[in-house]
């Protein structure tokens, strides 16, 4: 089984988060145990903001068990499409990162409807990535791949 990590998970364990932290570990123990553990480029570029150095981060990479695997051009084809999906489709809403559900913030002084953009284009490489290279995705922000790439189990 080849499971895709978000730099979420991984940022659990790096900075430890104590809300996050046991079940983040567990989840990489589980899954490590299964198969292979994967991450895209974006993934490692947001990872190699918390080490002093590459060989740091490769040290990381290499005593947990993932590797990185270069996206393809099929790939980064889905997440703009995906990214264009959702640029036309979210002007005035906000969605819950945890169950997908859509809401907006309109302001309390002159009922203007506030927007936040809540995912950037790096968000859909991410998940367009573990639908074409993982079984499944390693994530707490399930509600959001899940809308956006339906096929894609997200754990």
């Amino acid at each position: 089984m080849i499971t895709a990590v978000d730099t979420n998970v991984l940022l659990d364990i790096l900075i430890p988060d104590e809300s996050h932290f046991q079940k983040s570990k567990g989840l990489l123990d589980e899954y490590v145990q299964k198969g292979q553990l994967i991450i895209c480029e974006i993934v490692y570029a947001e990872l190699a903001s918390q080490f002093l150095s590459e060989k740091e981060l490769k040290d990381f990479l290499l005593d947990t068990g993932i590797r990185l695997v270069h996206s393809t051009a099929e790939t980064l084809c889905k997440a703009g499409e995906q990214w264009k999906n959702y640029s036309k489709n979210k002007k005035q809403d906000l969605q819950c990162p945890k169950c997908g559900a859509i809401t907006s913030i309109t302001c309390h002084k002159c009922n203007s409807p506030i927007t936040v953009r809540q995912h950037i284009l790096s968000d859909f490489i991410i998940g367009s990535h573990a639908l074409h290279h993982a079984e499944l995705l390693l994530s707490r922000d399930r509600g959001f791949y899940r809308t956006y790439f339906k096929d894609l189990k997200i754990v």
